[in-house]
């Protein structure tokens, strides 16, 4: 996706969250702190990781500082309401640094952490591919629990597969 408004980029990462809010929905209470493997981030940490990422990396470095991402650790948010809060308040705080942004902006360079150089809109960019990684890691933890996720495009897989035989077989008729 090239960025070449900051409302359209606003309004394509409102989608992207809503999707990633579904899944977060369908964590049960009682496995927020679950993880696959000791040492490894729970789903709890997956989900203060993208917040304080958001907020403390992107929108850090899109207001010109450097970044103050300091873990995602139970410090940040504990307990399923705290984290859920927490997310949500990083989200609004971050869109509202992004809000100020103007078309320009997005040509602008930036410093990226590692140091490179790179536009804004990538930057941003990132950002997506970011929350979208994590998310995927989500539905993963959601898979080895046994717990189906939602289709974030309105179907699973499997009923795109049949609707595809059905009309494969509509067209032979």
């Amino acid at each position: 996706m090239e960025i070449k408004t900051i409302q359209r980029f606003l309004s394509y990462y409102e989608n992207i969250r809503s999707g990633t809010k579904v899944i977060i929905q369908t964590i049960p209470r009682d496995k927020i702190n679950w993880t696959y493997k000791p040492g490894k981030f729970t789903m709890a940490d997956i989900i203060r990781h993208i917040a304080a990422i958001e907020r403390y990396l992107f929108a850090e470095i899109v207001l010109g500082k450097p970044p103050a991402y300091m873990g995602c650790g139970p410090d940040l948010a504990d307990g399923y309401e705290q984290i859920l809060t927490y997310f949500d308040q990083m989200h609004a705080e971050s869109v509202d640094i992004f809000k100020a942004l103007n078309d320009q902006d997005l040509s602008r360079k930036i410093n990226t952490v590692n140091g490179t150089q790179t536009s804004l809109s990538n930057f941003l960019r990132a950002l997506v591919v970011h929350e979208i990684h994590h998310r995927a890691a989500l539905c993963i933890y959601l898979n080895l629990l046994d717990i189906q996720t939602p289709p974030l495009l309105g179907l699973t897989a499997e009923q795109i597969i049949q609707k595809s035989t059905h009309l494969k077989n509509q067209s032979h008729e």
